[in-house]
């Protein structure tokens, strides 16, 4: 009597399909998660650039506590009236300082409502 194994069955090779999908699912993933361009880009000056500074004060103070013009504290609603009152032109210099605890999105907020109400010539200081 004899003995005889059992032939052994073709190896399969393994399909790429399902990988396939998940790199394309990841693709599709990333490039609808990702943001392109820029969303708002608010113009602004750098030191020593720019025309001299003439005219009333027009320092615009953020802090925790809340905003000033000049020292004298204001709600956010009123900045942008009281500055129309202190400037000859939309292309007047107006100072905007921060304090060391401000969030960056208090800062973007109010540069945002200045340059909102047509004030083009925005200089952040340190």
């Amino acid at each position: 009597m004899s003995f005889a194994f059992p032939r052994p069955a073709p190896r399969r090779r393994p399909s790429l399909t399902p990988m396939i999908d998940v790199v394309f699912l990841l693709l599709v993933f990333f490039m609808l998660a990702a943001r392109f361009g820029q969303d708002g880009a608010i113009p602004l000056s750098a030191a020593g650039e720019g025309d001299g500074y003439s005219g009333p004060p027009r320092l615009v103070s953020l802090g925790v506590g809340g905003i000033t013009l000049n020292g004298r504290p204001l709600p956010a609603s009123e900045v942008a009236a009281a500055l129309g009152r202190l400037v000859d032109a939309p292309t007047d210099a107006i100072l905007v300082e921060t304090g060391p605890d401000v969030p960056l999105q208090d800062l973007a907020d109010l540069l945002g409502l200045l340059s909102g109400a047509g004030f083009t010539n925005l200089v952040l200081l340190p």
